[in-house]
């Protein structure tokens, strides 16, 4: 058997301590797997002294990153803190630049500066390997690098955040509002420290720059996604979306068009019918589809200790084994830059929005999406809110240029009591 491969890992919390007992718990598994075994040889997190629910005595502590990243008896640094500069970002340029491979979890460093990580791992001749950093335990990254590789992708899409996906199913089924739901999320710790980080849908368009870049052979392109939140959701939209067929979801879609490459997160309608509607919880699902193989669908956990950790001993047993390859499928210096796109294919759209209750509101609306080329497939009012007149409406196929060029006259109308909500309905 070789020798033993070697790992600091840097970053205690959850998924750290989820690393730690795994290779505790499977050190013979992992040796008869990889053919040779695993073994910590130190750690680092800012307080040595918390109770984490298991003794790290028996390993070398390090309050640096970048120190534990440098040591002789480390191999692999693996780093499990987070966030897209700082310790985290100086740790892993420091353990490239001597020569060890890093395993990350980190999709926010990768994000932003995944290319020239990528080109100083290659450079270097290190591996730089990242499974846990989209969709917790769905082997999305080993899918598209390996399993796939002889497919031409065309599209990659999917549900990416389970603290968004809660939040909406729990709308739904509870029948509460977007506030409550909020609360009731953060007072369990599923949001991030900073909730913006999720509910915002950053957090998701990281990973969907990351897969983009394999997908599609381009450079990480974090800043060429047209990003949306779920803040603008509520139990109306919830319920007027279930009545028509649909459910809502934090959407990702990446796809290579003449234009570009287009890269969206945002809220859209999907059909009841659809895997990505059966979702329920904090579960993500990942659908890729290729020239050969077709469409395809990942589904599991996409957080939480073990799914997470397991991505991460993923990456540390291709180590072990000696596994050998690019890290976003291709060198790092033929992936392409990509002129971002924005939505050109024609969709439908879920329009909601609350007129004033006066005669000729709702002609000077209609008249506004006339003219603009947006033709409407079925409208319905509901009961007034006060002064207001609620009133939804579903469009046919439309240009996104097309509907925005009808929300703009809609404000010019001086009918509008509120900003239109405007969601597009994806086709599966």
């Amino acid at each position: 058997m070789s020798a033993p491969l070697r790992l600091g890992i840097a970053g205690l919390g959850t998924v750290g301590i989820g690393v730690v007992k795994i290779i505790r718990q499977h050190q013979a598994l992992l040796a008869a797997r990889t053919g040779r075994e695993v073994v910590i040889s130190a750690v680092c997190a800012r307080d040595p002294d918390k109770d984490r629910g298991l003794s790290l005595s028996n390993y070398a502590w390090e309050r640096d990153p970048v120190a534990l990243a440098l040591r002789d008896d480390v191999d692999v640094f693996v780093e499990l803190m987070g966030g897209d500069n700082g310790p985290a970002k100086a740790a892993v340029e420091a353990a490239l630049g001597a020569g060890k491979h890093v395993v990350t979890a980190n999709k926010a460093l990768l994000a932003m500066h995944g290319q020239a990580l990528a080109e100083q791992a290659e450079a270097t001749g290190v591996l730089l390997r990242y499974e846990a950093a989209v969709a917790g335990g769905i082997p999305v990254i080993k899918a598209l690098t390996e399993g796939l590789a002889g497919n031409d992708i065309t599209r990659v899409m999917g549900v990416m955040n389970g603290s968004c996906n809660y939040i909406l199913t729990r709308m739904e089924s509870a029948g509460l509002s977007y506030e409550a739901v909020f609360a009731e999320a953060d007072a369990l710790g599923y949001l991030e420290a900073d909730p913006e980080l999720d509910v915002g849908g950053i957090d998701a368009a990281h990973k969907l720059a990351i897969l983009s870049s394999i997908a599609f052979g381009t450079k990480v392109n974090f800043d060429g996604i047209t990003l949306e939140g779920i803040g603008c959701i509520s139990i109306d939209d919830i319920r007027a979306a279930a009545d028509m067929g649909y459910r809502i979801k934090l959407l990702g879609v990446a796809q290579k068009t003449g234009r570009g490459l287009e890269q969206r997160m945002q809220p859209c309608l999907v059909p009841d019918t659809s895997p990505l509607a059966q979702l329920e919880g904090g579960t993500n699902m990942v659908v890729i589809e290729g020239d050969s193989v077709g469409q395809i669908v990942l589904r599991g956990p996409g957080a939480g200790e073990g799914p997470t950790a397991s991505a991460v001993l993923s990456d540390i047993c291709d180590i072990a084994r000696g596994w050998r390859g690019p890290v976003f499928g291709q060198p790092a210096h033929s992936l392409q830059d990509a002129a971002p796109a924005c939505a050109g294919a024609p969709a439908p759209y879920y329009l909601r929005m609350a007129l004033e209750d006066k005669p000729g509101a709702l002609a000077k609306v209609t008249k506004a999406l006339g003219e603009a080329g947006v033709s409407i497939d079925r409208m319905r009012q509901y009961g007034h809110q006060d002064a207001a007149a609620p009133v939804l409406i579903v469009t046919h196929k439309t240009a996104a240029s097309a509907l925005h060029e009808a929300l703009a006259a809609m404000r010019d109308t001086g009918v509008l009591v509120s900003t239109p909500v405007a969601l597009r309905i994806e086709s599966l």
